[in-house]
């Protein structure tokens, strides 16, 4: 038949499909490339920009404090003299016009750093003028530091250098260090290693504003009580330091009626925002951080664990595909069950690569936290010399410091001390914050552990004692080969029905979700009716499809409803073999099959090896992939409801797609033949909700 009415639009169909198949395997290329790449790159192309974008407004809010007052004092003679109450010597004109260039040329780079993160600039455009500037900002304050340290001497007096010119030193070396870091981006960027362009995420640009609002607010608190309490604008930020992170030295407290009534609102606010920005930096390490290092270290301990298997004799071959009789018969076992195997050898390593990276992670998080206490400890033994701290006074202070305590007891009197207090306290109390969750990962998790456990033999028996939990340990073990002939029958069980068996309470689906989760469940019911009326007809082939669409639906429902767990729902074998039967792809078949590549990464300056097995979007072949391999479900940063919730969208989208077209071309066979459309393939209603749940997914 060659039907001009209906060739078109089955072209048409043919080339969307293409499109769907090519669309699909660049998702897949681009989920395992992202999964490949090397963590340093994920530094270079999103740690980076965010330190750049974080520590920028900070340098400037350093510069500011450099510019508001005068590099020299006089110290004063005779008893009780020192540097904090000497008498001002006014800075050369120069000195304050080179001063404020830096400061301009500073704050045009960070604005065009945030205009290139907001999409506003060209990454091309944006990222010369952001290093180039910030180059020069602190090439200018490291010159005119060099200046005023030799050349700037007073003869004949005790001299000093104020506040100000050690927030200039400060500003400077975080302009130097947030270029560089700027440079290794653009240099990633340029050698192809990721797009040119910032892909942050709404919480990773919200910590930049949360930061840059918090040093607004600390400077404009700083102002208001330099004019309410009369004290220098720098003794002033260094009060509103202390007092919005909470540790409450004491060496300045406000003394006027208005001060102390402004203290209540003022104090309220900055922790709101410190606690916001505090939050922000938790997320974003402990969550994105952990989560790219981690899939890292999953890679690792894969390759390492592929490694080993090869060199033992007989190890090997549990890793090839079973493609005849002969080979099950050797190996003692099926396709599925070698598939079981390699399975569960992936979920060995995802256990071990979580809790060294767990482990890990506090070492790293504990071992700054130490360097921050040793070092800042060394600095102020160094800066309050006039004091005559020794170290461990120091180390007593900054402990205190650290823990936000505070007595009171020292305290920062000298010039370099104050302002070396403000920047590292900003630094230390974010990374206690992580020490502290990365301990509540692992050293208080078991110290709880052993107290539940404790608990239950003395006074304090949990929901399950122990021996309710010996009773279960014995019926498991004596029940174990009745599960084993159990699991065969289950696989053929939708795992609806399953996790059916043992509820927990682990969340509900996401609040956005329970719209889609109603039309669906709307779908799902017309989906059933129409596969009965297709029995009562005697219409296998529509019962079938109707049962099929039926039980892609009600899986997509419950799976729905794992989104947004905690801890993140990891599915049993039997599970997903159910998910990818209902997409198409049989755990019992070996054709999709491939044994696990321990390389998957090609020499430098070639491509990826992403182990693409003969299916381009030509032969409309299946991938071949392993459990153990790159292409596992298992291998990504994607959990594993949204992993089979986007495969089951993309199946059902097809299925009603189908189904849409067959409906078309029957309603035009018919029309041309003057009868009227058969309702036979179902009602409009559900073809139009149908459509709905695939566009909205």
């Amino acid at each position: 038949m060659n039907d001009p009415g209906l060739d078109e639009p089955i072209q048409q169909h043919s080339k969307d499909v293409e499109q769907e198949r090519k669309d699909e395997i660049d998702f897949q290329k681009e989920d395992e490339q992202a999964f490949l790449d090397p963590s340093r790159w994920w530094f270079a192309s999103t740690a980076f920009p965010l330190l750049a974008g974080t520590f920028g407004p900070m340098a400037s809010a350093f510069s500011v404090c450099a510019l508001s007052q005068n590099w020299r004092v006089i110290v004063p003679h005779g008893p009780g003299g020192n540097e904090a109450e000497g008498f001002i010597v006014k800075d050369p004109g120069w000195l304050l016009a080179v001063n404020s260039i830096s400061l301009v040329i500073a704050l045009i780079a960070n604005v065009a750093l945030l205009l290139n993160m907001g999409r506003r600039l060209s990454f091309s455009i944006a990222q010369p003028i952001t290093i180039v500037g910030w180059f020069i900002a602190s090439i200018l304050l490291i010159a005119l530091v060099v200046t005023a340290t030799y050349s700037l001497e007073l003869p004949g007096e005790d001299r000093a250098l104020t506040q100000a010119f050690y927030y200039a030193i400060l500003a400077a070396g975080l302009y130097f260090i947030i270029a560089t870091l700027m440079c290794v981006t653009v240099y990633g960027a340029y050698k192809g290693h990721y797009p040119q362009e910032f892909k942050l995420t709404m919480s990773q640009r919200t910590l930049m504003l949360q930061t840059i609002s918090f040093m607004v607010y600390m400077l404009g608190g700083a102002a208001v009580y330099h004019r309410v309490e009369g004290w220098k604008f720098l003794d002033a930020v260094y009060f509103t330091n202390y007092t919005l992170l909470t540790v409450g030295i004491g060496s300045l407290a406000p003394k006027t009626h208005t001060g102390r009534a402004l203290l209540f609102p003022f104090a309220i606010g900055g922790i709101v925002i410190l606690g916001l920005v505090v939050g922000s930096i938790r997320s974003l390490v402990l969550e994105r951080g952990k989560k790219k290092l981690g899939s890292r270290m999953v890679e690792k301990k894969r390759v390492r664990m592929l490694k080993e298997m090869h060199k033992r004799e007989g190890q090997h071959q549990k890793l090839t595909p079973i493609d005849s009789a002969e080979q099950a018969e050797q190996l003692g076992m099926t396709e599925r069950e070698r598939r079981k195997f390699e399975f569960e050898l992936m979920r060995q390593i995802q256990d071990q690569a979580a809790s060294r990276q767990k482990w890990n992670a506090l070492f790293i998080s504990g071992s700054a936290w130490l360097v921050l206490w040793f070092v800042g400890a060394f600095v102020f033994w160094k800066a309050e010399h006039q004091q005559e701290w020794s170290y461990f006074g120091a180390l007593y202070f900054a402990y205190t410091s650290l823990l936000t305590i505070g007595y009171g007891d020292f305290t920062n009197f000298s010039n370099s001390g104050k302002p070396a207090f403000v920047f590292w306290s900003l630094l230390a109390v974010p990374a206690l914050t992580i020490v502290i969750s990365n301990m509540g990962d692992t050293v208080v998790k078991g110290i709880r552990d052993l107290t539940n456990y404790l608990g239950e033999f003395t006074i304090l028996p949990g929901e399950n004692p122990t021996r309710q939990k010996a009773k279960r340990l014995l019926t498991s073990v004596s029940s174990k080969f009745d599960k084993d002939q159990g699991a065969a029958n289950m696989m053929d069980q939708p795992p609806g029905m399953i996790g059916e068996a043992e509820k927990q309470d682990r969340g509900g689906p996401h609040r956005e979700a329970m719209a889609t989760d109603r039309i669906a469940g709307e779908v799902e019911k017309e989906e059933l009716e129409d596969a009965t009326e297709a029995a009562k007809r005697g219409d296998e082939l529509a019962k079938d499809v109707h049962e099929y669409h039926y039980q892609l639906i009600r899986e997509f429902r419950n799976v729905l409803k794992h989104l947004g767990e905690t801890p993140p729902r990891q599915y049993t074998y039997e599970e997903w073999a159910w998910f990818l039967k209902l997409m198409g792809e049989d755990e019992d078949d070996q054709s999709s099959h491939r044994k696990a590549p321990i390389n998957v990464r090609s020499k430098k300056g070639q491509e990826p090896d992403m182990q693409q097995a003969a299916s381009d979007g030509s032969k409309q072949q299946k991938q071949q992939w392993s459990w153990l391999g790159n292409r596992s479900p298992l291998m990504g940063e994607e959990d594993e409801p949204s992993w089979v919730l986007e495969r089951l969208s993309v199946t059902l989208e097809k299925e009603l797609k189908k189904r849409h077209e067959q409906k078309k071309s029957s309603n035009g066979l018919e029309e041309g033949d003057g009868k009227k459309p058969s309702s036979s393939s179902g009602s409009s209603k559900t073809l139009e909700q149908q459509e709905r749940v695939g566009e909205e997914e």
